[in-house]
């Protein structure tokens, strides 16, 4: 959602919550076609609809999970295994290992399998991890996962490959070797390793202009047509090697991805089941609409799978704006806020529990706590005293918000719920891609917007630094209410250099509190996404984390 995109993947989605129906089951197989040990038929078209106008295929600019689209076109050096019923393990993808540290975790080194070879032929080496990893520094390249930036030995000024020559804290000592020299210790650094940013890019084939639709394929698919708003379709690539790559099965011959498919339309049309649709899947979770259609409908049903948990739906409020600047003006937001109608918008109780800290559940190190006890439905009162205060009586702000039902839905019960305490809520929707230029951006032209977040990895270094970091303000960064607190900071630096993991989950509990004594945002709740599929589509699972189909082993019934 990214985020991210938030379709999944990115990790920074939007979050349409789920109903918490019965799951289809995701170990079926299909039966005739080729079916190999590992239970993949091989064959037939699969089609993936997302809501997505632009699909990234760009790794600097993407936000990507592992599993999702980026995954079946590039790989990484490491990457995760996603299995039902087993929690997300980090694993070798394109490297040997998850890499190898001899200095407490300051100091990473990285050897490439044997063999590995781009769609053209051409060896995958060392050099072009590193300019891969280079490349994501460019200004013209920015909206990607960034973790790497601020680790490495001379991130902090650097710009890139285009004008600011090599990163000397990447080294290439030979052809399958590369080595990292972070700043600090970080222990999670394999699962950094696992991000777009670390997939291989050969220099002599990058025009940033147009990578993102032609990107030189690693992984066991290729682009070979992208249509802007409408389509890309991937086919095989001949050079991809089943024997290097345990976690992509790559059961389908081709892949069409359709953009710009309406969440709703998604859902009708695979509710329906008809077609060339009995061999597709919605990238975008179930509107709350379809999900109380599919409970009447025994056969969708049966197609519907629902995550146990999912991402922190929140409001973020730009605490660069006007009256937002004033603390008690957004802590009588906090108070103001009908969480419940933010539920019920957005399918009902059953859809996610109420939220009050920035952690999500199942989170190693998650301490419970509300530093603003309103209710399920808001403290008008509270929230209008707390006005009268900043001599504020009424307030006027704009809420930014994606164009489309189920977002306008929540925005609209942010509105209605502020509006009971003086404060006149002008929503503005926008498409998606402009949605994430703005909130990214250098402009902060907006007060408001809804957003989501589920971590890039199974830490809360992933609640924590992406959305509240000073240095993920603007640039492509995710910290979208523009929030900078060196308190805050010092406590996120010291998180991520702790490698005892219990010291590090203190810190960011300390940290999740210390931000919400600033009321950057009103966490709202905690979703469940669901996600169907046509009656075709074998191997189709949502795991613990992240909340999200795995595309990497998704098939189709043969026969």
């Amino acid at each position: 959602m990214k985020h991210r995109s938030a379709a999944p993947g990115t990790v920074a989605l939007a979050a349409l919550l789920a109903l918490a129906g019965c799951n289809a089951n995701p170990e079926g197989a299909g039966t005739g076609g080729s079916q190999p040990a590992g239970g993949t038929a091989k064959g037939g078209t699969l089609t993936i609809l997302t809501s997505v106008s632009d699909q990234q295929f760009d790794p600097a600019k993407s936000q990507n999970l592992a599993i999702t689209t980026l995954g079946l076109v590039l790989r990484r050096l490491t990457t995760w295994d996603v299995q039902p019923g087993k929690p997300a393990q980090v694993v070798p993808d394109l490297a040997t290992d998850t890499g190898r540290t001899t200095d407490g975790g300051k100091t990473w080194t990285y050897t490439l399998k044997d063999g590995l070879r781009y769609a053209d032929g051409t060896p995958i080496t060392a050099a072009d991890v590193k300019y891969g990893v280079e490349r994501s520094f460019a200004p013209e390249l920015s909206g990607g996962l960034g973790y790497h930036k601020g680790l490495l030995e001379g991130g902090a000024g650097y710009k890139g490959p285009y004008t600011g020559g090599e990163l000397a804290s990447i080294e290439v000592p030979d052809a399958r070797t590369v080595v990292f020299h972070l700043k600090t210790a970080y222990g999670d650094w394999p699962w950094i390793a696992s991000m777009p940013a670390f997939t291989p890019v050969p220099k002599a084939k990058d025009d940033p202009k147009v990578y993102s639709q032609k990107p030189v394929a690693s992984g066991p698919y290729q682009v070979e047509d992208y249509q802007q708003g409408k389509a890309v379709r991937l086919v095989r690539n001949p050079s991809w090697d089943q024997a290097t790559d345990p976690v992509r099965t790559a059961g389908p011959d081709r892949i069409v991805i359709q953009l710009a498919q309406d969440t709703t339309v998604q859902a009708q049309r695979l509710i329906a089941d008809s077609g060339d649709d009995r061999n597709a899947f919605g990238a975008g979770f179930v509107p709350p609409a379809q999900l109380a259609q599919i409970e009447q409908n025994p056969a969708a049903k049966a197609r519907l799978v629902t995550s146990d948990a999912g991402a922190l739906a929140y409001l973020a409020i730009n605490t660069r704006r006007g009256p937002l600047q004033d603390l008690r003006v957004r802590q009588a937001i906090a108070y103001a806020v009908d969480k419940r109608a933010f539920q019920v918008s957005a399918g009902g109780a059953i859809g996610g529990d109420l939220a009050s800290t920035l952690i999500t559940p199942g989170i190693a190190g998650r301490a419970e706590y509300d530093l603003y006890p309103a209710g399920p439905s808001g403290d008008v009162a509270k929230a209008k005293q707390l006005l009268a205060d900043a001599g504020q009586s009424t307030v006027s702000l704009t809420l930014l918000s994606r164009n489309d039902q189920p977002h306008l839905a929540q925005s609209q019960a942010i509105q209605q719920g502020l509006q009971r305490a003086g404060i006149t809520v002008t929503i503005k929707p926008v498409d998606d891609t402009a949605w994430e230029a703005e909130v990214t951006g250098d402009r902060g032209d907006y007060d408001l917007t809804v957003s989501s977040w589920q971590p890039d990895f199974p830490s809360a270094n992933g609640n924590i630094q992406p959305l509240f970091a000073t240095s993920e303000i603007a640039g492509g960064g995710y910290n979208i209410s523009r929030y900078s607190q060196p308190e805050v900071d010092d406590l996120i630096n010291r998180a991520t250099a702790e490698t005892d993991q219990a010291k590090a989950q203190q810190l960011w509990a300390q940290a999740d509190k210390r931000i919400m004594q600033d009321a950057p945002v009103v966490p709202l709740i905690y979703t469940k996404n669901s996600f169907l599929h046509g009656s075709n589509v074998r191997n189709f699972f949502v795991a613990a984390f992240p909340a999200y189909p795995n595309y990497l082993k998704v098939s189709l019934q043969q026969g």
